[in-house]
């Protein structure tokens, strides 16, 4: 499906999963927030965002239905099944029967749908009313979607104050992106003062939580000296540990690290292998790169 550079979205969970996990499935259909200026969805051309008026304006919310959870969970799983096989007319039709019926994961599918324009003409409103709907039913990352709209000032106006309430509320609630994304409008001072303390509370929580981006985020804080006092051997181990995720970034910062001899002694074959593994890390949730 279509991925946010620092700040994105993603569905819920499959109709096979368990709540909150990512299968392959999921992690195809999800959009997903990071890094020094938020990564896009799931496809750049899903950024090209028309500008909107009304300042923090909601959208109108679709019309309430009577849940009817034995026949929702079969029309998830259809509608998935249609997804996965790139029929996205069939099931943008059968999550919204699935999500009418109650289906919080249906509901969070639409507002990736309407906001990449899979099945449906490209809505960001809708997408906001759909997120916003399954926010309102509890779910976490829905929480951290609606944050990254306000965000980007996708289907509605920028507005880093709302963004970072949304973030903080998934986060509460246990949502790794969301505390990542919180640490870094607090390193960047996106709509409040830098406060680098904060900022390396909430990566903290994020990396304590799985989230490779968090991890190498926190190393470019002790390369850099950040609110702390500069530790290139402290920025390797969280570099390293990031990489061990998956982050690309963070091989990245291991080949710099490696060549420059910062925290290590200077190796060029190990900085050559590192810069290798990162060509072919694909995408990543944190593109913060050391010089």
């Amino acid at each position: 499906m279509a991925n946010l550079a620092a700040a994105g979205f993603q569905t819920g969970s499959s109709a096979a999963a368990p709540r909150g996990r990512v299968t392959p499935t999921t992690a195809a259909a999800r959009l997903t927030v990071m890094g020094p200026a938020f990564t896009r969805w799931c496809a750049p051309a899903l950024l090209l965002l028309a500008s909107l008026p009304g300042q923090g304006q909601q959208p109108p919310a679709p019309p309430p239905s009577a849940p009817s959870p034995g026949a929702s969970a079969a029309l998830l799983t259809r509608a998935v099944a249609l997804y996965d096989s790139r029929n996205f007319n069939g099931a943008f039709a059968a999550f919204r029967l699935a999500a009418d019926s109650g289906s919080v994961d249906a509901m969070m599918y639409l507002g990736v749908m309407y906001a990449a324009g899979q099945g449906t003409i490209r809505n960001y409103r809708q997408a906001l009313a759909w997120f916003s709907r399954a926010a309102d039913a509890g779910d976490s990352q829905a929480m951290c979607n609606v944050g990254s709209l306000y965000y980007q000032g996708a289907g509605i106006s920028k507005n880093y104050d709302e963004a970072r309430k949304w973030f903080r509320r998934a986060a509460v609630a246990g949502n790794a992106q969301a505390m990542f994304n919180l640490g870094v409008l607090y390193r960047d001072g996106s709509g409040v003062p830098v406060d680098y303390e904060e900022a390396l509370k909430w990566l903290r929580q994020a990396a304590e939580n799985g989230n490779a981006g968090a991890m190498n985020g926190i190393g470019v804080i002790y390369q850099n000296g950040q609110g702390v006092h500069a530790d290139y051997a402290e920025a390797m181990r969280w570099f390293l540990r990031a990489a061990n995720a998956g982050s690309g970034s963070a091989m990245y910062n291991l080949g710099v690290s490696y060549r420059e001899g910062r925290g290590v002694s200077a190796n060029p074959e190990e900085a050559a292998k590192w810069f290798a593994k990162a060509s072919t890390a694909g995408a990543d949730h944190d593109a913060t790169k050391i010089p």
